[in-house]
Order: C-alpha cells, then sequence, then structure tokens
C-alpha cells in the first residue's frame, strides 16, 4: 500500500513557546520535543517533509542588525530570511536525526535553503500585514514606530502587549527549488524545506533573479510546497487544539470537520484573523481544493490523535 505523504507546516511553538525569550538552549529543547512526534508519526507509516516559521527569529534578527549596524553591515530582510532558514533548519534537521538514533533508526535528512518567487506588485507591499519579531505595549509600538520608523499593528486585542512590528508577506507563487525538492523526496529524504515561507525572490525582465524585503506567509508557501510534491494530507500545527468560531468571546465554538464551503464562508464573515488564523485556513482550503486528500489544523501535542480523526479541525472537500 502506498504510503501518504504528510506536509508538516510548524508554527512558531514548535521552536519557541510563548513566555520564553528564545534562547538556543530553549530553542533546541522545544524542536527536540517537536521532532519527538513527527518520529512517532513516520512509524505510524507517513512520508513527511516539513516547513517552519521564522517570525520571532526574523524578528529577533533584525533588531540585532538594527542595534549592531554602527559596528558591522546590517543585512536586508531577505538575507535574514535565508541567515533564520539556517538556523532553524539546522536545529530540525540535528534534532530529528537524534530522535531517530534514538529509535534505531538511521534515515538521511537534509534542509534545503528554498526562494520563492513572489509578484512585486504585491498589495502587501504598500499594506504590510505579517507580524514579526516580540510584542509590544501600545505605547512601545507607537515609540518603535517614531524613533526606527517601523511599521507596526494590533495583532492581539485585549493583551497587555498586543501590537508587533509588521513587514510586507506576498503571495507565494512557486518554489524556485521545485525540483531538487523532488528528487530528495524521490530518494527517501526527508526534507526540511520553505523555512520561514522561503526567500522571497522577484524574476527581473532578463530573467535573473533578485530578492526582496519580506517574509512570505509560511502555510501559504507550504501549500505551494504541497502542490509540488503531490501531498496527501496538509498538517498545519499552531498553538490551539482547533479552529474556533467567535474565538475568544462567550459564544466560542469549536470546528472538528468541516467542508470547503463552509471554511470559505468562516472565511468570508471575518471569522478568523488576517495574520494568524486566517493564512492557515486560507491555505487548506488551497490544498484541498487542488486535490489534497484533507486539511488538518491542530496543535503540536494532538498531532497523532488529530491524524486518527479524534480531535483537530479537518477540512474536507465535500
Amino acid at each position: 500500500m502506498k504510503r501518504k505523504l504528510i506536509i508538516i507546516a510548524l508554527g512558531g511553538n514548535a521552536i519557541k513557546q510563548p513566555g520564553e525569550v528564545g534562547t538556543a538552549e530553549d530553542q533546541f529543547k522545544n524542536v527536540a520535543l517537536t521532532c519527538e512526534q513527527l518520529v512517532k508519526m513516520n512509524k505510524l507509516g507517513y512520508k513527511l517533509i516539513l516547513t517552519h516559521g521564522n517570525g520571532p527569529q526574523a524578528g529577533n534578527l533584525l533588531i540585532q542588525q538594527e542595534e549592531s549596524k554602527m559596528l558591522v553591515p546590517p543585512m536586508p530582510l531577505d538575507v535574514v530570511d535565508a541567515m533564520t532558514q539556517g538556523e532553524i533548519g539546522y536545529m530540525f534537521q540535528n534534532q530529528l536525526q537524534n530522535a531517530f538514533r534514538k529509535d534505531g533508526r538511521e534515515i538521511p535528512i537534509t534542509s534545503v535553503i528554498t526562494q520563492v518567487l513572489v509578484d512585486d506588485k504585491d498589495s502587501d507591499f504598500m499594506n504590510p500585514s505579517k507580524p514579526v519579531g516580540p510584542f509590544y505595549t501600545p505605547e512601545e509600538a507607537m515609540e518603535l514606530k517614531e524613533k526606527k520608523g517601523y511599521i507596526v499593528k494590533e495583532v492581539k486585542p485585549g493583551a497587555e502587549k498586543s501590537w508587533r512590528r509588521v513587514v510586507p508577506s506576498p503571495e507565494p507563487i512557486g518554489l524556485i527549488e521545485a525540483e531538487a525538492i523532488k528528487l530528495l523526496l524521490e530518494n527517501r529524504v526527508i526534507v526540511i524545506t520553505s523555512g520561514g515561507g522561503g526567500i522571497p525572490v522577484v524574476k527581473q525582465s532578463d530573467g535573473q533573479l533578485i530578492g526582496v524585503e519580506a517574509v512570505v506567509d509560511k502555510d501559504k508557501a507550504g501549500q505551494k510546497l504541497a502542490e509540488v510534491v503531490n501531498g496527501d494530507i496538509f498538517l498545519v500545527l499552531t498553538d490551539v487544539e482547533c479552529v474556533y468560531l467567535n474565538f475568544g468571546k462567550p459564544n466560542q465554538k469549536s470546528l472538528s470537520e468541516i467542508t470547503v464551503a463552509e471554511a470559505e464562508k468562516y472565511l468570508s464573515d471575518g471569522q478568523f484573523a488576517d495574520g494568524s488564523m486566517g493564512p492557515k485556513v486560507e491555505a487548506c482550503i488551497r490544498f484541498v481544493k487542488s486535490g489534497g486528500e484533507r486539511a488538518i489544523i491542530t496543535s503540536l501535542d494532538k498531532a497523532i490523535d488529530a491524524l486518527n480523526g479524534k480531535t483537530g479541525t479537518q477540512i474536507i472537500n465535500c
């Protein structure tokens, strides 16, 4: 029987938990716990390909770049994207290898520095929407806007620190390294790719690629990855067990299984926040509509139960 291929889109909580400052020690610990779950999925007979976010890491690295610019030249955001791909890819590659060895198996694993084609006329360049870096109080956010020129938005209403810096997040068009990824997968390699949504690049009139300062949404890039590898299941792991209607309100309601049509209606009704659950649901809709068996949104610790249909939000085509 053909083994099903899962495209796993790992959220920030797989790397940095709320309340942590993001030390290397903390991140390695979280990644190690995540990799234990991934090995369990593989033992159930699934093939794996991984992608991950980079919002906290890219935001922190941008701060390091800006604060040290009197000492060393700061790098543009596309280079920062590449740096975080290498950083997080190394952590997952290292800890997943260790987890498989602990399970008595040697499986080839590699990270691919991935470029993602975008349109330089994408509207998000004019109205940035992707949160990066730490949360701020309204006062801190306004100060950063005034002194550093940050574009800031409120992304978590009601919280003490509800504001974050935002950067452009254009729609992904395709993966530049698509053929290399497919070749690796065909040769039994577990691939970690499109990290942080990939490094956004645009194609010039002469066919040359050039990086642009943006961060592509990792879930939407994950859906493009799913198209490349012809995946069966798209598994989005985040910090909630399932998707909710009226999230955070007294009439909050969890969703267990919904059709694409229902998900599209909820999305158009504004049930899912931009820069948060909205892109996840949108990516899942695109995956199922393009021929995927099902898409699942759940928390990291519930991943196995969600694959078995016991929890999480399952998005199907009918």
